[in-house]
Order: C-alpha cells, then structure tokens, then sequence
C-alpha cells in the first residue's frame, strides 16, 4: 500500500506538471490571435485563475538518497539549468545539447549524440531522480518544439503581409 500511496502521489505530481504546460500551451497558442480582444482577454483571466489555483497545489514525494546520489542529482540539475539559462542565446545550439542530454536517459538508441558525461552523472542518481530528469529534459524539449512552430509561424505570418504589402505598393 504504500508503493502504491507513493505511485499515485507521483502521479499527481504529473499531472500538476501536465496541467501547467497545457495552461501555458493554450495562453501561448497561435490561435490566440485569432479571436476578439474580448475573449482573449476572458481566456486569458480563466487560463490565468487556473494557473493560480494549480499553483497552490503541492505535493510532493521525497526520495531517500545517499550522499553521492545527493551529489550527482545536484550537479545533472546544475547542468541542465546552464544549457536552460543559455537558451536565449542560442536556441539551436541548447536544443542540440539539450536532446544529447535526453539521449544519455533514455535506454532507445537516440537519433544523435549522447552526452557521456552527463549519462555517467545520471547513473549516479536514484531511479526515481533519473524519471524526473528524463521527464524534465522532454518538458524542455516540447516547450522549445512548441515555440520554434510559434516562430515559424510568426515569421511566416510577418512575411506574408510584407509580400502583401510590396503588391499592394506596385
């Protein structure tokens, strides 16, 4: 009973991280601008009282660690955040280490590079911290899918009102 306690209260912990990126999804989407001011105002008040009340949901499953498990799952977040930080910077280049980082998690034969270090690192973590970082990597890697089709789109949306604009000019 209680691993099953402990695999329901992970569960949960998912879907509050489910939850928030489907939020966040939709309060970012394209079709967003694609209706009244009105109701994107009275979407973005709902997505936004949502998100607020998902917020002051916690919970929370520690996971027992021994001192070099301790050390290694500080140092995988510690790597993983300096790619996130520097993500601004270079978006192709942190998506390239960020899925090298993917692929040193998952047991499949990744389509690129793995990043041995950072699998060596991760072995040294518990189980239940490895999930977490495998999830936490995919997270990152949907939500900069997610805005490369944004921009994508932006960028197409901008091109063509300029091309409208240049055969209206003619």
């Amino acid at each position: 009973r209680v691993e099953a306690f402990r695999d329901a209260a992970s569960a949960m912990e998912q879907e509050k991280e489910t939850l928030l990126e489907m939020i966040h999804n939709i309060q970012n989407s394209q079709d967003m601008r694609h209706i009244s001011e009105g109701e994107r105002e009275e979407l973005n008040l709902t997505a936004n009282r949502l998100m607020g009340r998902t917020l002051t949901v916690e919970v929370s499953v520690e996971t027992i660690r021994n001192a070099q498990q301790q050390e290694s799952l500080l140092h995988a977040t510690k790597m993983i955040d300096e790619i996130v930080n520097k993500l601004l910077d270079d978006l192709e280049d942190a998506k390239i280490r960020l899925m090298s980082l993917y692929g040193a998690c998952t047991s499949d034969v990744p389509a690129g590079p793995i990043d041995q270090k950072f699998q060596s690192v991760v072995i040294g973590c518990a189980i239940e911290d490895q999930k977490k970082i495998k999830r936490r990597l995919e997270t990152l890697l949907r939500n900069l899918e997610n805005s490369e089709k944004s921009i994508t789109l932006l960028e197409h949306q901008k091109s063509s009102v300029r091309q409208s604009c240049n055969s209206k000019q003619d």
